[in-house]
């Protein structure tokens, strides 16, 4: 099982290098310290950014905080039951 926090903190950190506000998934790849190919794991969880970006919603543009951004990816990732 994953540790939600631990995912969530692992994707603040990859993604609160982007500026902000953000208005696509495309403004967060040059944050990204291995672009799209950038892993989050936990416990059995582990997805790529590009996976989290096909696998939930196209999220609730513009962001203005990476806890924003990673707070809506997390809810997404609980209602589809990946964690």
């Amino acid at each position: 099982m994953a540790d939600k926090d631990e995912l969530r903190q692992q994707m603040i950190d990859a993604f609160e290098g982007a500026d902000y506000p953000i208005n696509s998934p495309m403004d967060l790849v040059p944050a990204l310290p291995n672009g799209p190919a950038t892993k989050f794991e936990s416990g059995d969880f582990s997805m790529t950014a590009m996976e989290l970006n096909t696998k939930l919603g196209g999220g609730d543009f513009p962001y203005e905080s990476a806890e924003a951004f990673v707070d809506d990816i997390m809810d997404q990732l609980e209602e589809q039951g990946h964690v």
